[in-house]
């Protein structure tokens, strides 16, 4: 192991955690880089030459505050258990700013450069969002209830981290069933298998060799990828960030919307560390990721950085440092040489997310571990949102592969058949925000503290009326979402009639 000073920097679990962060990352480049191609129609060299380098160098920058940080709070506490936080772009990031922002501008314009321009300053504004933020984040910890941002981590976790690759591993069994059962012994069980030989490096080997055993990677996807490759150095972009900004207004209600997500998601896993035992400054930690954005926006990357969920799965397989910067390392040499397609030609991914199953089951049962008794209702019910949103998800898009959408098919055929679609639509966008609202009121009710659930509800009226959640648009008063205003103030005044019939009962026992 090595060392600086009492500090470890690369641990036994550095290795597990360094392949299984490094294959959430490089999905997400590859999954950025065939939407800008095949969906959007942007140029190679665009996509390779100016946004893959820059985003490599966002999440390397992030990783190294990170390292840097992690380091700091070890030798400050004298610990040697810390572990460095996961840092890179989420795939909600990913799929709002190419959808909402560069498809809609590159269809009406054609004009790739303009596109372009638009998305660079769009994550620009998600940037400044995170910085000005980061001055209240505290603030928003200590007023809201660790059991409502662990629970709203937890359903994260479980719907958009690990559902899908629950659903790969069952495409692929003759490979992922192996490498479940590989982790179900090793890091949930008491006795480990193969105890010798690091279990990352053993879940890798062995689902790689199962999937060229069974013919799922072929040597000549190996050669079409070594011949992708080549050297793109990150540009300065501010020209264009200068021209992008007088017309990029009218697209910037979706950066607040997923601002505000980015935003409760940072304080989630932020507080998801600190429940494990790692307390990071939030201030310095949201500032991280704000300039880290900043810097890949002026360099040619439209993809805000964000804090990854993951941390306490790391710390549970004994990660400390370096699979941090190891990680934003290989991601930038990767961005730069265009090592991606070749690396997955490899390594198939159904070899690897089974990992990112366990990470998103240790998410869920950290908060189990940290909610008293009388709050775990609150668990189930901050969850429903992100259900919502994960069948939404998957509603449209498998009307979109048919061709059609729940327009055309018609809400009352879907109905007809037990699709509740409208619930689904309005119960699952702004998911983030409204899994934490949810949270709040449930919370708030349970320990009978009424005036912060009126106020909760007026949060949630006000950011209904102005389209943040249960609407897939920022849209002010829009008369399919009034319902929402209405209800929610109703809720409030529900509240504000037991605060003040309480306030005048004096034999009440106060709750804590």
């Amino acid at each position: 192991m090595v060392q600086a000073s009492h500090v470890m920097l690369w641990k036994k679990g550095d290795l597990a955690a360094y392949f299984g962060l490094l294959a959430n990352n490089l999905s997400n480049l590859l999954t950025m880089s065939s939407l800008l191609l095949y969906v959007v129609g942007f140029p190679k060299e665009m996509v390779y030459g100016r946004i893959v380098p820059a985003f490599g160098l966002s999440v390397f920058i992030a990783s190294v505050c990170y390292f840097v940080f992690a380091i700091q709070l070890a030798k400050k506490t004298g610990r040697s258990d810390v572990t460095a936080l996961p840092s890179g772009s989420s795939a909600p990031s990913i799929f709002t700013v190419t959808f909402l922002v560069i498809l809609p501008v590159f269809k009406e314009t054609n004009d790739a450069e303009f596109a372009f321009q638009i998305g660079l300053v769009w994550c620009l504004f998600e940037a400044a969002i995170l910085i000005v933020g980061s001055f209240l984040g505290d603030t928003i910890r200590r007023v809201v209830p660790r059991t409502v941002l662990l629970s709203t981590l937890g359903g994260l976790g479980l719907l958009l981290l690990a559902m899908n690759p629950m659903l790969q591993s069952f495409e692929t069994p003759v490979v992922s069933f192996v490498v479940l059962i590989l982790i179900f012994i090793n890091w949930f069980g008491k006795s480990p298998i193969f105890k010798r030989i690091p279990t990352g490096f053993l879940l890798l080997v062995t689902g790689t060799g199962l999937a060229w055993i069974f013919g799922l990677q072929s040597p000549e996807a190996v050669s079409d990828a070594l011949g992708s490759l080549g050297f793109n150095p990150p540009e300065v972009h501010v020209t264009s960030l200068l021209q992008g900004i007088p017309h990029a207004f009218p697209h910037l209600a979706s950066a607040v919307t997923l601002g505000l997500a980015n935003y409760v998601y940072d304080l989630e896993n932020i507080e998801s560390a600190h429940a494990a035992g790692d307390s990071y400054n939030t201030r310095r930690v949201m500032l991280a990721n704000g300039i880290s954005s900043s810097i890949g926006a002026f360099l040619g990357n439209p993809y805000p950085i964000t804090v990854f969920i993951g941390h306490n799965g790391w710390k549970s397989i004994g990660a400390g440092f370096g699979y941090s910067i190891a990680t934003g390392a290989s991601m930038l040499i990767i961005a730069l040489f265009g090592l991606g397609s070749l690396l997955l030609s490899i390594i198939p991914v159904v070899a690897i997310v089974p990992i990112l199953v366990y990470l998103g089951i240790v998410s869920a049962t950290q908060v189990i571990r940290e909610t008293p008794k009388l709050e775990v209702p609150v668990i189930f019910i901050a969850m429903f949102p992100w259900i919502a949103n994960w069948g939404i998800t998957l509603a449209n898009n498998i009307l979109s592969a048919a061709g059609t959408n729940a327009a055309t098919v018609g809400i009352d055929k879907l109905l007809n058949k037990g699709v509740y679609y409208k619930g689904l639509f309005h119960l699952g966008n702004g998911a983030p925000l409204s899994s934490l609202l949810w949270g709040m009121l449930a919370i708030f009710a349970i320990l009978d503290k009424p005036a912060r659930g009126a106020i909760a509800a007026c949060i949630a009226a006000f950011l209904s009326f102005v389209g943040i959640i249960h609407s897939a648009k920022v849209e002010i008063a829009n008369p399919d979402i009034l319902p929402f205003v209405w209800a929610y103030l109703m809720i409030a005044a529900i509240f504000g009639y037991k605060y003040l019939t309480d306030r005048n009962n004096p034999k009440r026992e106060t709750a804590t």
